[in-house]
C-alpha cells in the first residue's frame, strides 16, 4: 500500500509570481519574483539552482543572474520553480493557468 499525505482543505501553498508575467522569464526583462505564502515576508528563504541563496530574506527578488529559483515560506512550504533564461531569442506565453480551448497570446522576443 502507498500512503500519500493530503493537504487540509483550503491549505495555502507558496506561490512564486513573475513580473513581467511572461514565461519563460528572460534576464533582460528585469524580472522580479515575488514569494507569496503565509508567515512573515522577512522569513522567506530563496533557492537558486537547488542551493539556499543567502542573499535575500524578503518576499521580492530582482533577478540579476539566470538560473532556476524557488522560495520557501514557513507555514506554506516550498514554491514551484521558475527558470530565468539569458537566451537571445525566446517564444513566451503569459504566465497563467491555461485550460484546453483557451486562447493563448504568444510573443517572440529577440
Amino acid at each position: 500500500a502507498v500512503w500519500c499525505p493530503l493537504s487540509p482543505a483550503g491549505a495555502q501553498t507558496t506561490q512564486l509570481l513573475i513580473d513581467p508575467p511572461w514565461t519563460p522569464a528572460v534576464l533582460w526583462d528585469w524580472v522580479t519574483l515575488t514569494c507569496q505564502g503565509s508567515g512573515t515576508p522577512s522569513a522567506t528563504t530563496w533557492y537558486k539552482n537547488g542551493q539556499r541563496w543567502e542573499k535575500e530574506e524578503r518576499e521580492k527578488l530582482l533577478v540579476t543572474e539566470s538560473g532556476t529559483y524557488r522560495c520557501d515560506r514557513p507555514g506554506s512550504g516550498l514554491s514551484p520553480s521558475v527558470t530565468v533564461l539569458n537566451d537571445e531569442l525566446v517564444l513566451q506565453v503569459l504566465a497563467q493557468v491555461l485550460l484546453e480551448g483557451d486562447t493563448v497570446t504568444l510573443r517572440c522576443r529577440i
